[in-house]
């Protein structure tokens, strides 16, 4: 008696518990904690597409720079601003400019402060050819810094031979500690690795150095940060720089030399702090876009789960507030593409609910008790939630170390969406749901309607339909591709971000607001010149409006400054436009797709260990695949946009079509473990298929809603990138239930046959 007391009384503190995390989380996410307001909503980092940003734009000395060095100094600018922001991104302007836009950032002197002068990583030779010093010591504070002064331009270095080393000779450059022997102090250095050219240029220099008894200077962004005496010849192509500095500047230092010396040398054209491109009206649209669909979705789980759906539900909310929460604590910039990696994260938690109180309702139709139920339940759920979500944390580790920009930080969104939603349906769902049993809610109708098992339906019956279908969309995008190939449209409809354009910036005679522009500026824009995809950005504390657009030839760049002086009085001397180059560069489009490449293998290995059967790996893939080339059609037949959030689109689907996936090959394992003797094989697959749909429909409908909510309230630009997602979530559905059982039994049966035969 004391013991069932006792359990009851921790039940009810549990539940309590729950109530003030829930309130505790909401309070923190919309007021914050303390006079800094930490953890509040307001406070999370926003992308420069809903909060604007700092727009730095830098003009290269040399006039008549090659397409090659061009490409090379955006690619290792990129890889630099995104210290400050994974969704930071670079493009080139005009002929000769490179423009910089960092979100979540308002003050564009402290950016040029830190980001200093690019291209400025130097090893100097102590004398020139002629045997003058090329710098001098001028003092002896420890500091080379300031000890050291540069006696000669850093051209007439290069003309003379004296920089034996740049940058660019840097393969990889890492910050650690080290002790000397003999006095025992600790210092932070940074290690250095060359290439092989580097390292053949490193052992020459060092060998003259050392016969002459001479030091190197380490000269960079202006001012020495090591002058080290050579006593040997370094031909192993390492180094280390040392001098006075803490553990986060040798850090600092060694992040920045790991990008390599820029080809080109920049200097400041101007600075500009811009507004947000999608404004207020498309971040309260989105947040009550996300409150109606968890609205619809708590009530959902409740109707069809009753008091599991509602512990679900509870879960459902502190698993949003503890994301809202996490990506202010880690400093996670949100952009357009990060709301759908929530949107899948919202999905996977769901999902994981699901499937567990699906095995439960299992438990009691088969006559056992709630407790045992329960217990079963959560049990035998495990598998499927882990190796779903496993697979696609795997892909988001993937993409995060070998993705770029947008893809980097839709992969951060992603990876923490995953690892709490794991933890809400394992654990907080659990331990709101046995606290409700504990303190006395064991009816068997609340913890589900108890229905006869579903009569097996003949899926593989009509898998020559299903491939016939999943063919024919398929070739029908490829021939749409085609189509407008040859019409001169483009296959796809490619946005800014990855043609390019041209950037107009208009001063007008008064101070429109990002409302305004959209309703009665933009419309007259498009019109004229045939474009729907118009990007906005204003300039802070003034006039100016830049408007990007698809490359302006004559006949609409005139249209476009006739609109402009008929309708709102600009002279066209009040508008300069430049051509600007795409913001997703080609090393960033290779970044990805080697990402996407490297993960999709990553999840084969996985599913192969797990399963043990290649064939298990091998469909999933095939699904994925058939997904991502089916939206691919839709992309090329629908002519949507195709920008930064047609990489975040189909990386959603990537993970959301193999969770499904891995959820049904789950259940084949399982009854393949219990199979008696004399039941098919398609039956058995028939039967997973069928005991699973249940899982498949609502998990579809739940995160379906979440995005139909977001299209039907959100902004143009937000509608775009959410109809080729939900196309997604319905072509997922219909591979998961459709294609890849099928597709496992058909080389289960012809290419394992034999084995299948002794069994």
């Amino acid at each position: 008696m004391c013991r069932r007391t006792m359990k009851k009384s921790k039940s009810i503190l549990s539940l309590l518990l729950t109530v003030i995390l829930i309130v505790g989380l909401g309070f923190t996410v919309i007021a914050g904690i303390g006079k800094s307001k930490t953890g509040a909503m307001k406070n999370i980092k926003l992308g420069l597409d809903l909060a604007g940003g700092v727009s730095i734009t830098y003009q290269v000395k040399d006039k008549n720079p090659t397409k090659e060095e061009m490409s090379d100094t955006i690619y290792k600018l990129q890889k630099r601003v995104e210290q400050y922001s994974t969704e930071a991104s670079v493009y080139q302007e005009g002929d000769n400019r490179i423009s910089i836009e960092i979100p979540g950032v308002t003050d564009a002197n402290k950016i040029l402060d830190e980001l200093g002068q690019p291209g400025s990583l130097y090893f100097i030779a102590q004398t020139g050819s002629d045997g003058s010093e090329n710098y001098t010591r001028v003092g002896t504070t420890g500091d080379a810094g300031t000890d050291f002064q540069l006696n000669k331009t850093i051209e007439e270095l290069q003309e003379d031979g004296s920089i034996v080393l740049t940058g660019s000779d840097v393969k990889t450059a890492t910050a650690g500690a080290y002790t000397d022997s003999t006095t025992g102090s600790k210092e932070n250095v940074v290690d250095l690795e060359f290439t092989k050219e580097g390292t053949e240029k490193f052992a020459a220099a060092t060998k003259v150095a050392k016969e002459a008894g001479q030091s190197i200077g380490i000269y960079y962004d202006g001012a020495f940060v090591s002058v080290p005496n050579v006593k040997a010849v370094i031909s192993d192509g390492r180094a280390q720089i040392s001098g006075s500095m803490s553990y986060e500047e040798a850090d600092q230092l060694a992040s920045t030399i790991r990008i390599g010396g820029l080809n080109l040398e920049l200097e400041e054209l101007r600075s500009n702090v811009v507004g947000a491109q999608l404004g207020e009206e498309a971040i309260s649209s989105s947040l009550k876009a996300g409150a109606i669909g968890l609205a619809i979705v708590f009530v959902f789980m409740c109707c069809v789960y009753l008091l599991p759906g509602f512990a679900a539900g509870l879960a459902l909310l502190i698993y949003t507030g503890l994301v809202l929460v996490a990506l202010n604590a880690f400093d996670i910039t949100l952009t357009l593409p990060g709301i759908a990696g929530i949107i899948l994260g919202i999905g996977m938690a769901v999902d994981a609910n699901v499937i567990i109180f699906a095995r439960v309702k299992e438990e009691l139709s088969a006559g056992k008790s709630v407790k045992v139920s329960l217990n079963a339940g959560f049990q035998k759920a495990m598998s499927a939630i882990l190796d779903g979500n496993i697979t696609t944390l795997i892909a988001a580790a993937v993409l995060w170390l070998r993705g770029s920009g947008t893809v980097k930080g839709f992969a951060q969104t992603l990876a923490l969406g995953i690892v709490l939603s794991m933890f809400t349906a394992l654990v907080i769902t659990k331990v709101i749901v046995y606290s409700f049993y504990a303190i006395g809610i064991r009816n068997p109708k609340v913890y589900g309607r108890i229905k006869e098992e579903r009569k097996p339906i003949n899926f593989l019956g009509k898998k020559k339909i299903f491939f016939t279908i999943s063919i024919a969309l398929i070739v029908l995008g490829f021939v749409a591709i085609g189509v407008n190939e040859g019409k001169g449209n483009g296959a796809l409809n490619y946005s800014l971000e990855f043609m390019g354009g041209t950037s107009s910036t208009v001063t007008f005679d008064k101070d429109y607001t990002l409302e305004e522009i959209d309703q009665n500026i933009v419309p007259l824009i498009e019109d004229a010149i045939g474009d729907k995809n118009v990007q906005v950005q204003k300039v802070q504390d003034s006039n100016q409006v830049i408007f990007k657009t698809q490359t302006l030839n004559l006949e609409k760049r005139e249209a476009f400054n006739k609109v402009m002086a008929d309708n709102f009085g600009v002279a066209e001397n009040e508008i300069a436009t430049e051509n600007i180059s795409s913001t997703v560069s080609s090393e960033m489009r290779r970044d990805a797709i080697v990402a996407v490449i490297i993960a999709t293998i990553c999840m084969l290995l996985y599913i192969w260990f797990r399963f043990k059967d290649v064939r298990f790996a091998t469909s999933a893939v095939l699904a994925l695949l058939h997904d991502v080339l089916i939206v691919l059609g839709f992309y090329a037949i629908a002519r949507v946009s195709v920008g930064n959030t047609f990489i975040a689109c189909m990386l959603t689907i990537v993970g959301y079509s193999i969770n499904a996936t891995i959820v049904i090959f789950d259940r084949i394992r399982e009854e393949l473990k219990t199979k008696k003797r004399g039941t098919q094989l398609d039956e058995l697959v028939n039967k997973c298929i069928t005991l699973t749909l249940t899982r498949s429909v609502y998990t579809s409908f739940t995160t379906f809603v979440m995005v139909a909510v977001l299209y039907i309230m959100g902004v143009s630009s937000i509608r775009e990138f959410a109809l080729p997602l939900m196309v997604g979530i319905i072509c997922g559905a219909y591979s998961s239930v459709c294609i890849t059982g099928a597709l496992w039994y058909v080389m289960k049966t012809k290419i394992g046959v034999k084995k299948a035969g002794r069994k």
